[in-house]
Parts: C-alpha cells; structure tokens; sequence
C-alpha cells in the first residue's frame, strides 16, 4: 500500500511540478512517476537541512514533493543543455 501511495503522489506531484515549470519535457508517464518521487526526497533533503542543519534524505509531504520535483526538473534541464 505504501509503494502504491508514493506512485500517486510522484505521479501528481511530477505532474504538477511539470505544469508549473514552463517548456517542453519527452518523458512519459514513468518519468513523471519518477521525478515526484525523487522529488519528495530532494524536498525533504532541503527541509531538512533548512530547518534542522542536518543532512538527511527522507521523503516529505506533497508540497515539499513538488517543490522538490521543480528542483529535480531545472537540474535536469541545466545538464541536459549542456
């Protein structure tokens, strides 16, 4: 049931932070699947190290998945221009 859940919530929170950040991505349905999910780490990783000083990766809420899909999404474009 969990992985279920994490499915969902990569699935929208990718969505989202694909919506919101303007320009073309060719990555499918898993991609998006995928990108919320590393999202929410990279989302706690920051919520973590701003509030608490530590350097710890845990998965967050939606709105930190989101965020943190934005992150994940501009990096990859950055180094995907290059």
């Amino acid at each position: 049931m969990v992985v279920l859940s994490w499915i969902v919530v990569g699935l929208l929170a990718g969505a989202l932070a694909r919506f919101l950040v303007p320009g073309r991505d060719p990555m499918g349905c898993l991609g998006t699947i995928l990108l919320g999910v590393v999202g929410s780490f990279v989302g706690g990783f920051l919520w973590e190290l701003i509030q608490f000083h530590r350097f710890e990766l845990r998965p967050i809420g939606f709105l930190g998945s989101v965020v943190g899909a934005v992150v994940v999404l501009l990096l990859r474009r950055l180094v995907a221009a290059r």
